[in-house]
């Protein structure tokens, strides 16, 4: 059973069973520890309350033994409340579980303020690896044009807007996208962010990012506009950024085909990359964190 954990601010935390499965296929995913996947920005763990972020990755790790949640946060809104958002419900799982710590697999924004919490809110004792996918751990160039194309006078009007149409699609509570945009600038990434959010003892790091190689994905645009500033990237997140803790690799699909960009990493919305499956690569990422004692 996937255990889908959503955070709604002020209201009383809930655990929601999503899909019964039929028994699994291996226990080369039963880790030591439960799997948490944490999503990244822009949306909730459900797309428009429809669309599953994950339904591409929980399936396969739990036919092959794995016990995963899902983490829930607002869409648009500060690294620290993501990361204590997040906290509250990871909470909630060690409880659930009586297990002592998670394994956090974050994706994009996910890695970020899963690293947050883990630094500065006091969740390194009960996070036993973190897992990064395409995590901006320093920054986007894409971040640095959007929040440098708003004017400064308009970024109270373009933020509310942006936080009302988060409220009525993913169910936001109290967001804030202006801060959501400048907490993932280069910059602050760079020398705010990664100074004071320091690796904490005990906790296993590693990350893998992604790469297009050829304009044929729906983040064409954005990766060709990323090529000059910081080179190989997925469109959104560029390979350099992506590297944390023991870094694993880059994954770009088939030497044929265009490479996998940001979304097609963990397979939002379903979309294809020749020579990648977003399942098969996240039941490699927990047997091998099984085999590590985690």
């Amino acid at each position: 059973m996937t255990k889908k954990i959503s955070l709604l601010m002020l209201c009383a935390l809930l655990a929601i069973p999503h899909t019964l499965l039929a028994g699994g296929s291996s226990n080369s995913c039963t880790t030591r520890y439960p799997i948490v996947l944490s999503h990244g920005m822009g949306t909730q763990a459900m797309i428009l309350g429809i669309i599953d972020y994950w339904a591409a990755v929980t399936g396969d790790l739990e036919e092959n033994g794995a016990d995963v949640y899902i983490t829930s946060v607002n869409a648009m809104d500060s690294t620290a409340n993501k990361g204590l958002q997040w906290k509250l419900q990871v909470l909630q799982i060690l409880a659930i579980t009586g297990k002592s710590k998670i394994n956090v697999i974050g994706h994009s924004h996910g890695a970020i303020y899963t690293r947050y919490a883990i630094s500065n809110l006091g969740m390194a004792s009960r996070v036993a690896s973190h897992t990064s996918i395409a995590g901006p751990h320093r920054g986007s160039v894409i971040a640095d044009i959007i929040m440098g194309i708003i004017p400064n006078s308009l970024e109270w009007l373009v933020g509310g807007i942006l936080d009302i149409v988060m409220s009525f699609l993913m169910g936001d509570v109290n967001g804030n996208s202006v801060a959501n945009g400048y907490d993932l600038v280069r910059s602050h990434m760079i020398n705010v962010f990664n100074p004071n959010t320091p690796n904490m003892p005990g906790v296993y790091y590693q990350s893998w990012a992604y790469k297009i190689k050829l304009p044929a994905t729906a983040l064409a645009i954005t990766w060709a506009i990323m090529l000059p500033f910081e080179g190989a990237n997925d469109g959104l997140v560029s390979v350099n950024s992506a590297k944390w803790g023991n870094f694993r690799g880059t994954i770009e699909g088939a030497w044929w085909g265009p490479g996998v960009d940001h979304m097609q990493a963990v397979g939002i919305l379903s979309l294809p990359a020749p020579g990648y499956d977003p399942g098969d690569h996240f039941v490699q990422i927990v047997s091998d964190l099984k085999n590590r004692g985690y």
